[in-house]
């Protein structure tokens, strides 16, 4: 498949390619230059981390067993993998 740079150094990925790989508006892809100049992109995802000192990871224990207010479903996922940062 043949894609045009466009002035910006921009290029459009065709439609089919982005529904095949799942690519929206918003996504990020990793681009990688292989030996012989061959240029790779590869999907990725972010994931957001919440880092805490060993009082936030108490009052966040604190806070679980309220169950006062629901947290956004990425907040739920990071709080069962909280730990104490080291730093």
């Amino acid at each position: 498949m043949i894609v045009t740079i466009d002035k910006r150094g921009s290029i459009s990925l065709p439609v089919a390619i982005r529904k095949e790989l799942g690519i929206t508006q918003g996504s990020h892809l990793e681009l990688t230059i292989k030996p012989g100049g061959a240029l790779v992109l590869q999907p990725v995802e972010f994931y957001r981390t919440i880092k805490l000192n060993a009082s936030g990871l108490e009052k966040l224990k604190d806070a679980r067993s309220s169950e006062e207010c629901r947290l956004p479903d990425w907040f739920k996922k990071e709080r069962d993998n909280a730990g104490v940062d080291p730093e």
